[in-house]
């Protein structure tokens, strides 16, 4: 069987288990002509467990107007946020600090995130988890 030729590859941040035929699901996958509600219930179906996360899809569109999608951890920003329990994050990093991180605290979501992370390298990921956090205004002591 020959393989299925991609057209397009999209990536959204949506949240878990509550996705909606709403902006930015319908304009993006409409455009391709992909069946929006079977897309938002496979993918509901896939993120319920996940609830008040945000989670990364990664659709692939085939030119036969199917689609296949992949669920990524949720992005390296909103799990700082939710692991010191902030709402936002610094409206002037660098200026004003929104929050303190242990070292520890790094360490967990670099590891908890490394399979999505392009490094295999635990130092790598601690580095990359800190610089988001300096990014937020999120002080790392």
């Amino acid at each position: 069987m020959a393989s299925k030729k991609i057209k397009i590859v999209l990536k959204l941040n949506l949240p878990a288990g509550e996705a909606t035929p709403a902006p930015p699901v319908g304009p993006a996958l409409g455009q391709h002509g992909i069946p929006i509600m079977d897309f938002v219930k496979a993918y509901n179906d896939a993120t319920k467990d996940q609830k008040g996360n945000i989670i990364p899809a990664v659709i692939t569109v085939y030119e036969d107007r199917s689609f296949t999608f992949i669920t990524k951890l949720p992005p390296v920003s909103a799990m700082i946020k939710k692991a010191l329990g902030l709402k936002t994050a610094s409206a002037k990093p660098g200026k004003e600090v929104a929050g303190t991180m242990s070292p520890e605290q790094v360490k967990q979501i670099a590891q908890e995130k490394m399979k999505d992370l392009n490094t295999d390298s635990l130092d790598a990921a601690i580095r990359s988890v800190s610089g988001t956090a300096r990014s937020m205004g999120i002080k790392v002591s």
